[in-house]
């Protein structure tokens, strides 16, 4: 029998926090997102206050002070560091990991024999909570579904010790008897609402319907669920990760813009990211999009959507090229006398750098921009963020309100951690 694991950072930012404030264990403690507007990420005892995901800041003021719960601002590039080095020790620990998000990774568990699982899991949960200082849950079984499953046990029974293997029949129907079907990975809520509407509120009842009437009522992506509860690997391990399809940045505004002036500023700086993504990754966008919004929770306000498109002759991840080009799109769709709340840049119909399509017709020496985005990103990557970036960005990140952040422990040499002795 094969096996596949599943390594889940508990609480992962509030956990990225708690590292560098020891203090905080077993306190309150919860991260909100972009312009400190809603929350994003809780400690245990935030949930157990009934705190939940995604509430906006302001409605829970009075819990807030009345608990005495610490508030951070996202920090992400210390949670994308600390991410780094957990996954760093994953691909040191198993064959090949399959990275599924900035606190969770597949590893593909295959040649492993069954009696070293339980161990190894248990041993790398401690190994990274000792190294790193995250603690995780390891959850360890046929499928990806059941993997996940099994490290949201591990969360709920600290004897565990952040690992746990499941794979015995009558042990999964024990779990599935009474963990919730719509948090099953793969049963989104429109499913959930039939299944409820059918009187089934366990993934056990899921797991006991007839697949006949699995693959009429849900179609082939339920069906995939359903096989994957019964220990069918279904869904593939991919240890080389997938070509993104899209690369979007998009941000809502601390406060309202109404002038072009302002946007400018925005937009331009969220093409600049946008751009440095591609290149990250190896890409190049044919399209990009660029839209703004204003503020549609205000009654008082006259509302808009405005998206524009444009299309490249040759597919770039040229910051100078791309942001001529969104400055164009936004002095489209900009309309005088709307205070605008969000806006953001996106580019679709991405192919690998190495495969672009030239042009005859291309006036853009190519290979001095390359030279000149590649000297940008090596020097913001050791001075820090826009240490150089285009004039019509305006002055660092003024676009964001993050008024409780920590510091950059790990990446930046200034905000590194003192010790007194």
């Amino acid at each position: 029998m094969a096996f596949v694991g599943l390594c889940d950072c508990n609480n992962f930012f509030v956990s990225c926090e708690r590292v560098f404030r020891p203090d905080l264990e077993r306190k309150p403690v919860m991260v909100l997102s972009n312009n400190d507007g809603c929350v994003v990420a809780r400690s245990n005892e935030v949930k157990a206050l009934g705190i939940k995901m995604g509430v906006p800041l302001y409605q829970v003021r009075d819990l807030v002070k009345r608990h005495n719960i610490a508030v951070f601002s996202s920090n992400y590039q210390l949670y994308g560091d600390m991410s780094a080095r957990v996954m760093n020790i994953l691909r040191q620990s198993a064959p090949d990991i399959e990275v599924y998000s900035i606190d969770e990774a597949f590893l593909n568990l295959d040649e492993m024999p069954l009696d070293t699982l339980q161990p190894f899991a248990r041993n790398l949960s401690a190994r990274i909570r000792r190294e790193v200082g995250i603690p995780v849950s390891i959850g360890i079984s046929p499928t990806k579904t059941l993997a996940k499953i099994a490290s949201k046990l591990c969360k709920k029974y600290p004897k565990l010790q952040g690992g746990c293997l499941m794979y015995r029949p009558q042990d999964v129907e024990k779990v599935l008897s009474t963990f919730p079907a719509g948090d099953v990975w793969g049963i989104g809520r429109r499913s959930n609402a039939k299944l409820l509407s059918m009187g089934i509120e366990t993934a056990l009842g899921y797991y006991n319907l007839p697949q006949a009437v699995v693959d009429r009522v849900f179609n082939l992506p339920g069906l995939r669920t359903w096989k994957e509860l019964h220990g069918e690997p279904c869904i593939g391990f991919e240890d080389v990760p997938q070509d993104r399809q899209t690369v979007c940045i998009s941000r809502s505004f601390a406060k309202e813009m109404t002038t072009l002036e302002e946007l400018d500023a925005a937009v331009s700086t969220f093409t600049a990211k946008v751009a440095e993504k591609l290149r990250s990754g190896h890409l190049c966008a044919q399209q990009m999009s660029v839209f703004i919004l204003t503020n549609r929770f205000r009654e008082d306000a006259p509302q808009s959507y405005k998206i524009m498109n444009t299309l490249f002759d040759v597919a770039t991840d040229d910051t100078l090229e791309m942001s001529e080009r969104a400055a164009l799109c936004l002095r489209q769709i900009f309309r005088p006398g709307y205070a605008y709340k969000k806006a953001g840049v996106m580019c679709t119909r991405l192919v690998p750098k190495r495969g672009v399509q030239a042009s005859m017709l291309d006036t853009v020496d190519r290979s001095k921009r390359a030279s000149l985005m590649d000297a940008i990103d090596a020097i913001n990557k050791v001075e820090g963020n826009y240490t150089v970036r285009l004039a019509s960005q305006g002055v660092m990140d003024q676009f964001s309100a993050r008024t409780m952040t920590s510091r950059k422990f790990t990446t930046s040499w200034d905000e590194i951690m003192e010790v007194k002795v």
